[in-house]
């Protein structure tokens, strides 16, 4: 009888063991709001708007994340992500289903991981979070470059192979190709055809970075090149005015950015230069120059600020000048209320077009073009982590 008590303890410890080898969690948050904005744009002209607003501080969304311990400091890992409007319950990233990150890989303690699937780049990894006010504060994709041009918060590569670092005493650095999956297009889609064909599957991307983090101090670098970027599908945020993706050929954006922290107050900086390469015609570069500061009164309470110059040059010219001021209250360590403000200025021209502002990291946030250069926008908003 006690050997067979044992048999059954020791089974069952093994058992256990097994068990929690693997996991699997289910994670997510919704952020919503109302938000207003003068010079909106409308049939007729400009008007006031007043919006339910979802996903600013950061895109709702819910996913899966799991791992198996193989043994050894050998893991396997995924990660299916998806994102939504909670003011309507429909998908977002163009109505994929796991349109925010879909992949699988494996991991190795003091080495790194490879991942294949959809998959964040560097810009976004190692720049958007870490140096960038719409990642350090709850102004969000407001507060991000007009249409993420510059690949901080949306950057999201299809049918790629992703090779990330462990952190080696705080420095950590990766690799990562997106194939087109186009026959005879291994470097992207042929530059023939109608300039606004949006042939699925036939874009392709690399990028790489490098991030060090110790302490207080952080620096980090990243490169992203997206070949064809309005074929992708789901589909890249389209580009200022008439400055299409469907137009452009190639997209290539360098950023390096810098954070330190004193005490309660944390500051950063970033810049980024991102160069438009069309299928036909001349070229554009877009330059991003940030700086940023947070202080936390109480652990509870934070107030942010951020200041973006941005220039345009080339085959069209222009200058934003964009601030904003958010104050952030945490009622729990998952959820938090939140108030902030924005304002942007822009001159200048895109081909025939004037060059108005649009504030947030998409226009479907408020439409704006014409006469109108500046938009002044307010958010009060709340967002729940589970």
């Amino acid at each position: 009888m006690n050997k067979k008590v044992f048999a059954a303890a020791t089974l069952a410890v093994f058992a256990s063991a097994a068990h929690a080898q693997s996991s699997v969690t289910l994670y997510g948050l919704i952020d919503a709001g109302i938000s207003y904005a003068n010079n909106s744009k409308t049939a007729s002209g400009h008007d006031k708007l007043v919006k339910y607003d979802d996903g600013v501080a950061q895109g709702s969304r819910w996913g899966l994340r799991g791992t198996e311990d193989l043994g050894g400091g050998l893991k396997a890992l995924f990660v299916l992500e998806s994102g939504f409007n909670s003011g309507n319950g429909t998908l977002g990233q163009g109505g994929a289903l796991f349109g925010r990150q879909a992949y699988v890989g494996l991991s190795q303690n003091n080495v790194g991981s490879v991942t294949f699937g959809r998959q964040y780049s560097f810009s976004t990894d190692y720049l958007g979070g870490n140096y960038s006010t719409g990642g350090q504060t709850v102004a969000g994709n407001y507060a991000y470059h007009i249409n993420d041009i510059d690949q901080l918060t949306s950057s999201r590569i299809n049918n790629a192979v992703k090779f990330s670092s462990a952190n080696f005493a705080g420095l950590t650095f990766g690799a990562m190709y997106g194939f087109s999956n186009q026959a005879g297009a291994f470097a992207g889609a042929p530059a023939t055809g109608p300039a606004t064909a949006t042939v699925a599957g036939s874009s392709r991307a690399y990028s790489f970075g490098v991030n060090y983090a110790n302490g207080p101090f952080g620096v980090g670098a990243a490169y992203t090149d997206i070949r064809y970027p309005g074929q992708a599908t789901p589909a890249f945020s389209t580009a200022i005015s008439n400055l299409t993706l469907n137009t452009v050929r190639d997209l290539r954006t360098f950023g390096v950015g810098g954070r330190y922290s004193i005490g309660a107050a944390t500051l950063w900086a970033l810049y980024t230069n991102t160069h438009f390469s069309p299928i036909t015609g001349a070229s554009t570069t877009f330059a991003a120059y940030e700086a940023g500061a947070k202080y936390a009164f109480t652990p509870a309470l934070t107030a942010g600020a951020g200041y973006t110059y941005m220039h345009l040059s080339g085959s069209n010219t222009g200058h934003f000048n964009q601030g904003d001021l958010s104050l952030d209250y945490a009622l729990s360590k998952r959820t938090d209320v939140y108030a902030l403000g924005i304002y942007q200025i822009a001159s200048g021209r895109v081909g025939s077009s004037n060059l108005a502002a649009q504030i947030g990291s998409s226009t479907s946030y408020f439409g704006n073009s014409g006469t109108a250069d500046n938009q002044l926008a307010f958010r009060v908003g709340i967002r729940h982590k589970f």
